[in-house]
């Protein structure tokens, strides 16, 4: 916990859903630690005392199978995923706590305790399950609650399913749910998603819940019947209480009895349910606290629609910060989500408002300034308090009213989670610096000597004012709202000094060469990144979903891995379509053929090792696939242009590799 403020205003407990580890998160999962990040960094400043959790959810069938396919424990899998996800938010300068997974031994202890404690006051009870299946969201459907015949949720084939379970009785404590998100308006925002949760879920009526599986092993073990796992959401929504000391026996630590009740649990749309139906009733049974708040955030949508590895249109945070930036990534996904609705993110969007925005309102607004301040003044930045009309005071006036109004504003906005909202205001700030220039003209005061003084009041004014914006900044951007500070030779401000204008020391001095914080961009330069990053996704989702058909298929064969390529070596290889036009055997070889192929208006020879398999005659005629751009070779003395691509056997049986579908000769193979 870090207090940073100068008044403690009290404790602040914020969470986020737990990651699912059944692989990389994209950058719409990723927004949602940058939102809590961006929340708890400006809960410190304000002077509370912050807790901040995030983590993994780490059980389940899906890591199950997954980890069946890849060949390795479901531990070792998760392993991996899990220390991926937790590097992402190393990556986006998130400033978590505490990291839960849900895989540490302390939180499989509690979960065990909280289900016996719940079994034994009768609110979970043993039964049988029976009902439509859906394996990525782990989840059981009625025929009513289908969509066209698909999971709900995911929109993904159900499959019926029938297995001894334990139960939950959610009706048992629906009224009382009821009646506090009644009392208690504040409970669920936004308010259409607790409309949405009271007219589509809770007035109906509850069903019971199922909260253990048999049908597979990776997952908590109910310790007094051992066939059973803790299904997942009594096991992942657990983590709230568990990460920060929760015993189910009453033994839980002195950090608990301080933070609990959280302040906001802070979700995504998609799982509102589980966090303001299934989660408070789970406390009400263990006579807990319920939780503050809880936030339901929109989705980010790629060209408005949802992220999809099929469709090679997944955004992953790591590619954006290696070409963006962290700050420029994290500004965009705040700046961007609305409040309400879900939010958008392309490759060319994201450029747009680094250039408008990071580039021209504030890199060149300090750019210009510590410019000046160095061309006018060798750096030294000094309040003369001069002004030489009356239009001087009242354009001062104006700038002094906007940067220091700008506090109260972005607090209002921040007490109702409006952050995109904040941040305009904050950038409020530097339009009207800008605009300020304009208005002063600084290049024409630095022509009369006799003006010396006002040259200096208006820099100075532009200085405060940077400064000011900078201590606003730090929560959304820290790095960028640093950098800032250290150019200009001073430190970010606490917030309770941020409506107070000239405190930045007269006569300091600043950088003698600014840094460019964010360089324009070009967007040919962008839009040719993303669509080699978008090319070897979907060359991997189409390798991953071949290597999935295979894994299915008995008959498969494992061979040794070669080394790993980048996405660039494999853009090196030109792959087309050929036709065979002419096959004929090589002389004194047992084993070549020589093929004349047709690729496109070219014709290439290509000698392969074949002969054993494939007559002269059976060639001829065939669409083959082809590495066109293979450096020519000699071969039994016929020169090479290419390869022929085969398939091999465990037997040594080859088969050319052909196009599924009739495509014509020259047609690309990408």
């Amino acid at each position: 916990m870090e207090n940073k403020g100068k008044y403690y205003r009290g404790k602040y407990y914020l969470t986020t859903a737990i990651a699912y580890t059944s692989g990389k998160p994209h950058i719409g999962n990723n927004y949602e630690v940058v939102l809590a990040d961006s929340i708890c960094r400006f809960k410190r400043k304000e002077g509370y005392e912050v807790f901040f959790q995030t983590g993994t959810d780490e059980h389940g069938q899906k890591i199950e199978l997954k980890a069946q396919e890849a060949g390795i424990t479901p531990k070792e899998f998760v392993d991996g995923v899990a220390g991926t996800i937790r590097g992402l938010c190393d990556l986006l300068n998130v400033s978590y706590d505490k990291f839960i997974r849900t895989t540490d031994k302390d939180h499989e202890r509690q979960v065990q305790k909280i289900f016996k404690r719940l079994y034994d006051q009768g609110d979970i009870y043993k039964g049988a399950y029976e009902g439509l299946y859906c394996t990525p969201c782990e989840s059981f459907w009625t025929e009513s609650q289908l969509v066209d015949g698909k999971c709900p949720d995911c929109g993904r084939e159900v499959k019926p399913a029938k297995e001894e379970a334990y139960f939950f009785r959610m009706s048992k404590y629906a009224d009382k749910l009821i009646k506090h998100i009644n009392e208690h308006p504040e409970f669920i925002q936004p308010v259409s998603r607790k409309n949405e949760m009271m007219n589509n879920f809770l007035l109906p009526g509850l069903q019971d819940l199922c909260v253990s599986r048999t049908s597979f092993k990776w997952g908590i073990p109910v310790d007094f019947d051992d066939k059973h796992v803790v299904y997942v959401w009594l096991d992942a929504l657990t983590n709230y209480i568990t990460g920060i000391g929760y015993d189910a026996e009453g033994n839980s630590s002195e950090q608990y009895k301080k933070l609990w009740p959280a302040d906001l649990h802070l979700i995504g749309k998609d799982i509102i349910r589980f966090h303001t139906i299934y989660w408070p009733i789970f406390l009400m049974a263990l006579g807990e606290p319920l939780p503050k708040q809880v936030f339901g955030h929109p989705w980010l949508l790629m060209s408005g629609g949802k992220m999809s590895k099929s469709k090679g249109n997944v955004v992953y945070a790591d590619d954006l910060v290696n070409f963006f930036g962290v700050d420029a990534v994290r500004y965009y996904v705040l700046h961007e989500m609305p409040y309400d609705n879900d939010g958008n993110v392309t490759w060319e969007l994201i450029a747009e408002r680094t250039n408008s925005d990071l580039a021209n309102t504030l890199g060149n607004l300090v750019n210009r300034t510590i410019s000046m301040s160095n061309k006018y003044f060798s750096g030294v930045v000094a309040d003369k308090g001069a002004q030489l009309t009356p239009e001087d005071s009242v354009t001062d006036e104006d700038l002094k009213k906007t940067v220091t109004g700008t506090y109260a504003k972005v607090v209002d906005k921040m007490a109702t989670h409006r952050v995109a909202d904040a941040l305009t205001e904050i950038f409020g700030i530097f339009k009207r610096c800008n605009k300020y220039i304009d208005e002063t003209e600084p290049w024409v005061l630095a022509k009369d000597e006799t003006k010396s003084d006002r040259l200096a009041t208006v820099l100075y004014n532009l200085v405060e004012g940077i400064v000011i914006g900078a201590s606003l900044l730090e929560p959304y951007m820290p790095e960028t709202a640093q950098k800032i500070a250290k150019q200009l030779n001073t430190s970010l401000r606490d917030f309770d000094r941020l409506e107070e204008f000239g405190l930045y020391e007269s006569g300091t001095k600043v950088t003698d060469t600014p840094e460019i914080l964010f360089a324009r961009l070009d967007m040919k330069e962008v839009l040719a990144k993303e669509e080699e990053i978008g090319a070897a996704q979907m060359a991997f989702a189409q390798a991953e979903q071949a290597g999935e058909e295979e894994t299915n298929d008995t008959n498969v064969i494992d061979i040794e891995p070669k080394a790993e390529i980048s996405y660039d070596d494999f853009a090196k290889l030109q792959f087309q379509v050929g036709e065979i036009i002419a096959c004929e055997a090589v002389p004194k070889s047992k084993k070549l053929l020589c093929s004349k192929v047709k690729i496109g208006s070219q014709v290439k020879q290509i000698v392969s090792g074949i002969k054993a398999h494939y007559s002269p005659e059976e060639m001829v005629g065939k669409k083959v696939m082809v590495l066109v751009n293979l450096k020519p070779a000699t071969l039994a003395g016929v020169v090479s242009e290419g390869m022929l691509l085969c398939a091999e056997d465990a037997e040594g049986n080859l088969a050319l590799m052909k196009p599924e579908k009739e495509m014509p000769a020259g047609a690309e193979i990408c």
